[in-house]
């Protein structure tokens, strides 16, 4: 829970203060922070294979003893690069990444007449890997 509120007020979700003085507004603040930390929380779930988390670790908290981590993110940390040979991300350098995916709309005009097509950017194989990984189709996200 600690982590969580960490999270809210500076590393990924940047919450700011705002203040509310009525009981329903903060109770709706305080569920959208927390809907917003779930959502990430599964996101990095799902992107682990990408970014420099460990994807063997063992979410059994029975003990409270210092966690070690895997070979295999050890390797992530040292080589910069996954299994697949592509480079490793933070959270917010991949969701950065991903952004830069858009849709345009093309205009094309030709002596048949004028054609009027959307078009979404072609993704990198990183960002492939990472909509292969949220079971997400670049083609029908429209």
């Amino acid at each position: 829970m600690e982590e969580a509120f960490r999270c809210y007020k500076s590393i990924d979700l940047k919450v700011r203060p705002i203040y509310h003085y009525k009981g329903d507004r903060v109770k709706a603040h305080i569920f959208l922070c927390m809907l917003a930390y779930y959502v990430e929380w599964h996101l990095k779930q799902k992107l682990a294979p990408l970014l420099f988390e460990d994807e063997e670790i063992d979410n059994n908290y029975q003990d409270v003893i210092k966690a070690r981590r895997s070979n295999s993110a050890v390797a992530k940390d040292r080589k910069k690069r996954t299994e697949d040979n592509l480079p490793v991300h933070s959270f917010r350098t991949l969701l950065e990444d991903l952004g830069t995916i858009c849709l345009n709309t093309v205009e094309c005009s030709l002596e048949s007449g004028k054609y009027v097509f959307d078009k979404i950017t072609r993704p990198t194989e990183v960002q492939q890997k990472a909509l292969d990984l949220l079971s997400i189709s670049s083609v029908c996200t429209h």
